[in-house]
């Protein structure tokens, strides 16, 4: 046999085997969105002067989501504790170190075999830079955490993953020259959390947020505000899933300062 007809031969074999190993793979799967669910989540923060460089952060959010009868807040879906000492190294950049403890509420109903609710731990840091530019404060936030969760399922373990965040927000005062007492400002959002781990297949895309809040500084110390959040991303057990959520928000931002008069230094309000 001649050199081109093994060589036919050999590619018609090829051909073969690959036409054989695609009938037996299945066709890959369409991405699919899911229908958007609604939910409500009250909001603290709360920035506890410890000294000129050292704070508390002390956050609490109250996260509810419809039910089969009731938009908005059917039911708990999180109740969520979010701790850390920042470290403030000039107006402009601060950085956070803490915990997060996070109790998951069983949305599906309690099945036998199934926890009403579990708990997920988290270590997060955070690395904060703020922009003046021109009436408008610009902020980009960096926070990467390190988390353990786990199902419903009595017999669940813990899976660790971690999350990648990057947020670019603004706040724009309406009523006045600059951010002070008495000013009402809008402050639109956009957060990018990207997930990695083992469990972490074919789902990289865990949220894209669109935000926007009005707010009103009540004076240095507190800030009441309330928007509209837009979110989605990708299911953690099939990336061909994309969940979707309109969220109403409240939030409240509070800084007590406990240092004396004399020692107290001017500083810039930096977001959650």
């Amino acid at each position: 046999m001649s050199v081109l007809p093994r060589t036919l031969a050999l590619l018609l074999l090829v051909i073969g085997s690959l036409a054989l190993r695609a009938q037996k793979t299945e066709a890959p799967k369409v991405s699919t969105f899911k229908e958007p669910i609604t939910a409500f989540w009250i909001n603290t923060y709360g920035n506890i002067r410890l000294s000129d460089r050292f704070f508390w952060v002390a956050q609490t959010h109250f996260r509810f989501q419809e039910s089969a009868s009731t938009p908005l807040v059917g039911q708990v879906g999180q109740i969520y504790n979010r701790h850390a000492i920042s470290y403030l190294y000039s107006k402009y950049f601060r950085a956070s170190l803490g915990g997060v403890l996070r109790i998951n509420f069983n949305q599906d109903g309690v099945a036998e075999g199934e926890r009403r609710t579990v708990p997920e731990y988290r270590i997060w840091h955070e690395y904060l830079f703020a922009q003046h530019l021109a009436r408008l404060m610009l902020y980009h936030r960096i926070r990467i955490e390190h988390r353990w969760t786990k199902g419903y399922a009595l017999g669940d373990e813990f899976i660790y993953r971690n999350r990648w965040r990057y947020m670019i927000s603004m706040k724009i005062p309406l009523n006045k020259e600059k951010l002070s007492p008495g000013a009402f400002y809008v402050g639109p959002e956009a957060e990018l959390i990207m997930q990695s781990g083992k469990a972490v297949v074919d789902s990289p895309l865990e949220d894209l947020r669109l935000h926007t809040s009005f707010g009103y500084i009540v004076n240095p110390r507190l800030t009441f505000a309330t928007g509209l959040m837009y979110s989605m991303g990708q299911d953690l057990t099939d990336g061909a899933y994309y969940k979707q959520k309109w969220t109403w928000r409240l939030h409240m931002y509070f800084s007590p300062d406990f240092r004396k008069v004399k020692n107290k230094l001017p500083m810039i309000h930096l977001t959650e």
